[in-house]
């Protein structure tokens, strides 16, 4: 494996969550090289229709798309992916950590979830919970998981 990348969408503002992936991420790079890379968010208008949703979802995941090249393995952060107890992700992570000769990515989408365009360029899904977190504690959650099995 080359490295680590994390792409997501929207950006960190609260300083704990700063501090906390900061922390971890010097922790990844102890080991493997890291990136995060950032794409700018879409305004979601409050009660928005289907059609806008989809449309928000769309612009945001063409600018996911914009920062993976086509030779990345790509995991995409979903509700509905694969659940993993602590143990199993390790091994998981660990096998595609020795398996995949490129880039690891790790998408994380804005409010809405990612596009479908997205989700289709992914190898698999992740899910760490059924429930919803916002997309900065979720970036925080995953450098923790990484860190923990590197």
């Amino acid at each position: 494996m080359r490295g680590i990348k994390i792409v997501c969408v929207g950006r960190v503002k609260e300083e704990f969550f700063k501090e906390g992936i900061g922390h971890y991420v010097k922790e990844i790079r102890k080991k493997y090289p890291m990136d995060i890379l950032e794409c700018p968010d879409e305004p979601t208008p409050d009660s928005c229709p289907e059609s806008v949703e989809r449309q928000i979802r769309d612009t945001e995941g063409e600018r996911i798309l914009n920062k993976i090249k086509d030779d990345e393995y790509v995991v995409a952060l979903c509700i509905d992916g694969k659940h993993y107890s602590t143990q199993e992700w390790g091994d998981r992570i660990n096998r595609i950590f020795l398996q995949v000769p490129s880039q690891v990515t790790f998408v994380i989408g804005g409010s809405l979830g990612l596009s479908e365009k997205v989700i289709r360029r992914a190898n698999e899904k992740l899910s760490f919970s059924a429930l919803t977190f916002p997309h900065q504690m979720m970036r925080l959650i995953l450098c923790e998981q990484i860190a923990r099995v590197v």
